[in-house]
């Protein structure tokens, strides 16, 4: 969220960034609540000044001993007026501020204006996609051909956009998530935590996903509980309304944490296999930092995930979000894009993005140098999406014989070298 007072100070200079994010809700709402927010506090304060005089002159008629009966009744419909006009505006910042949850953060300058992904900017690419001598299988059809992915009963047991994963597809799934734990915690930095998978509505307000995107969740009937969509959520508000020391800065968290989405605006976009689905499992990586560091971090941060594809020799691109592409809480973000040969194209597996104060404000997490207390940056990024790192290394270890081999950083997990094809029936 903005700062409620350099919002109003900066009203042309918020209007022409967030113009950049394409399409936007009209803000004449806004200058129409402050224009009626200024009036309030302009006739409150003539109302003061002429109730400061009128005190004083019924203080000297007093004492040269005149009735003051009608100018003190006078005074308290005076009284009457203030207290009415400071109510209005308390509800008027009230109403402003509830406008305001609903407004985007500003794109870093170094962000590329852009209306849509069309726009997005490729800044490396990693990995030369491989070369077959047949034609590569999608996952949808090589996972249940070797007997470790199974929608069909997935559908049963829940529905459409669900995943039963059987043998080595299932220990695929942990070996991963374990990988990814370790590289982030021995190697990286993180420190790794394990959240509650249900928060309540003020966490997923501090992070930006209520109240614009409650169709996007899943809620618990009858409590305040709703499914994460991503550790971010629980990760972020570890420190909701707390105060860290400067000292202790960044602190960089990793959690693994099923994730559950309604995915409500994406109907008729990657409905087969696994890629778009209701639960899915990830490694999620959590800075808090001080202002000054924060672009370095998002440097750093997004190079941690991007290690996992390198270690697995999965091909992928590094792209910088456009204005229009950049999602409501963030400033700046980078999209780790994964070839995979089975689509013959790059799908997004993490996406990287730095929020500068806006999560934190909305949160209250601040940190103290001195007697100086200001609200600190967050950040966050996928380390990685793990049902779309196992889709990556089906379809790009993909044999021949239709048996898929195991990255090698991966066979110690599995006690494993390959997931073998099954006999024909």
């Amino acid at each position: 969220m903005h700062d409620l007072s350099s919002f109003r100070n900066n009203f042309d200079r918020f209007a022409q960034r967030l113009a950049t994010r394409g399409p936007m809700p009209s803000l004449d709402q806004f200058r129409e609540l402050d224009s009626r927010r200024r009036r309030a506090i302009s006739e409150t304060e003539q109302l003061k000044a002429r109730r400061n005089a009128e005190s004083a002159e019924i203080a000297r008629l007093r004492r040269e001993g005149a009735d003051t009966t009608e100018r003190q009744k006078q005074m308290r419909a005076i009284g009457d007026e203030i207290a009415a006009l400071d109510e209005q505006g308390k509800r008027l910042d009230e109403e402003f501020r509830e406008l305001l949850a609903g407004i985007p953060n500003l794109p870093h300058e170094s962000v590329p204006v852009g209306k849509s992904e069309a726009d997005n900017v490729e800044v490396r690419r990693w990995g030369q996609p491989r070369s077959f001598d047949f034609e590569p299988k999608a996952h949808w059809d090589l996972g249940p051909e070797l007997g470790i992915l199974d929608l069909e009963r997935a559908a049963k047991i829940t529905g459409a956009r669900f995943a039963l994963y059987w043998g080595l597809g299932a220990r695929l799934e942990r070996a991963l998530i374990n990988f990814m734990l370790d590289v982030h915690t021995r190697e990286h930095g993180y420190t790794e935590v394990l959240p509650p998978f249900l928060v309540n509505s003020q966490s997923l307000f501090g992070t930006g996903q209520l109240p614009k995107f409650k169709e996007d969740l899943f809620k618990c009937e009858g409590h305040d509980f709703w499914l994460i969509p991503t550790a971010e959520v629980p990760v972020t508000n570890i420190y909701r309304d707390e105060t860290l020391e400067a000292d202790a800065l960044p602190i960089r968290l990793c959690a693994y944490t099923p994730c559950f989405r309604s995915e409500a605006g994406s109907y008729g976009r990657d409905v087969r296999g696994i890629i778009r689905v209701h639960q899915f499992q990830k490694v999620e990586l959590v800075k808090f930092t001080r202002p000054e560091e924060s672009y370095e971090e998002l440097e750093k941060l997004t190079a941690d995930a991007e290690d996992i594809l390198r270690r697995l020799g999965l091909p992928y691109r590094t792209v910088v979000l456009s204005t229009g592409d950049t999602g409501f809480s963030a400033a700046k973000t980078y999209d780790l894009e994964v070839w995979l040969p089975g689509q013959n194209g790059y799908k997004e597996i993490s996406s990287c993005s730095n929020f500068e104060a806006f999560q934190a404000r909305r949160a209250g997490i601040r940190y103290k140098a001195g007697k100086k207390s200001e609200f600190a940056h967050t950040l966050n990024g996928s380390g990685l999406a793990v049902g779309r790192t196992w889709v990556a290394i089906v379809e790009n270890y993909q044999q021949k014989d239709g048996s898929v081999v195991i990255p090698e950083p991966l066979r110690p997990y599995l006690n494993a070298e390959v997931i073998p094809a099954r006999p024909a029936p």
